[in-house]
């Protein structure tokens, strides 16, 4: 094969490839919501949760510039949600959620979706917020 139809054939497979992926990703329901601070609390539409399936958590991640870390907001059942400052309780690293766990990148440490530490270093559980209902709305207090 010729140089030049190799470097070709190699951008097209790239292009392709990413092309692919974008697609890919689209179809993917987004887990990252953008949401409005109004007084001291956080309103999400409760669109964004389904319904609580065990084998596909069901969570989002709520976000703000006023905010110092992300809030990760679970739902536990129906009408049960647990909201929680992604911040490490070790040494304050933003957390990661994998599944129905969040993780530390820093050291390692783990929690469950309700904020219990299963994992050190860490030796507190994550700080939760007061979660209400009202209407179509989840409201997460700031408080």
């Amino acid at each position: 094969m010729k140089r030049k139809t190799f470097i070709k054939s190699c951008g097209y497979a790239c292009f392709g490839g990413g092309l692919l992926s974008s697609i890919l990703q689209s179809c993917v329901p987004s887990r990252i919501v953008t949401a409005n601070i109004e007084g001291d609390h956080i309103s999400i539409p409760l669109k964004h949760f389904k319904s609580n399936d065990s084998a596909n958590p069901n969570y989002v991640i709520v976000k703000n510039n006023k905010l110092h870390f992300p809030i990760c907001v679970y739902q536990l059942a129906d009408n049960s949600y647990s909201a929680l400052v992604m911040r490490c309780t070790h040494k304050g690293a933003e957390l990661q959620v994998f599944g129905n766990k969040l993780q530390c990148p820093a050291h390692g440490s783990e929690f469950e979706n309700t904020g219990k530490v299963t994992h050190g270093p860490a030796d507190k559980n994550l700080r939760t917020l007061p979660v209400t209902i009202h209407q179509d709305h989840l409201n997460i207090s700031l408080k």
